[in-house]
């Protein structure tokens, strides 16, 4: 179990995040039109994972934009953002503020949270997704791992541009 905080308050989550070399946790997340997205569909491709807690608040809608404008310029690349919102929520959300460049993807019905090792155990967030990025390779390896000590804090997108970068 790893341990963040919200608001300096110590939460811990139901696992830890894998580890960087091995193999990246298969699951299924939900899409906007309710299909199936399998983190498999992206073999090939490098996958970054910005996961949050929730679409609906200040800082997971700025990194939303953030890895938006980030994405416009990856190649080979897929960015889903992650959070346990319903995807009415995320597609709303996206249409409203012209995101176009990451795909959102819902972990509401599934285990995403627990393979990875986000889903918050207590506080007033438990059951949402711990703030973290994750980069799986073009061979579904994890090539980088981020959780965010402090779930009000945006990522650190300048270790992820670097390690994009290589």
């Amino acid at each position: 179990m790893a341990t963040v905080t919200l608001a300096g308050t110590p939460v811990t989550t139901v696992g830890e995040l894998p580890q960087v070399g091995s193999p990246a946790p298969t699951c299924e997340l939900v899409a906007n039109d309710l299909s199936p997205i399998k983190l498999g569909d992206y073999a090939g491709k490098r996958v970054v994972l910005n996961i949050f807690p929730s679409i609906d608040t200040g800082v997971c809608a700025a990194s939303v934009h953030h890895f938006n404008k980030l994405a416009g310029g990856l190649d080979n690349t897929v960015v889903l953002c992650v959070s346990n919102d319903l995807p009415f929520a995320q597609g709303r959300f996206c249409g409203a503020e012209g995101i176009e460049n990451v795909a959102t993807a819902s972990g509401f019905r599934s285990k995403f949270g627990q393979h990875y090792g986000l889903t918050m155990a207590q506080g007033p967030l438990s059951g949402l997704l711990a703030r973290a990025v994750v980069v799986i390779e073009p061979d579904g390896t994890v090539g980088y791992v981020q959780l965010v000590p402090e779930i009000k804090q945006e990522p650190d997108y300048d270790a992820v541009v670097e390690y994009l970068g290589n």
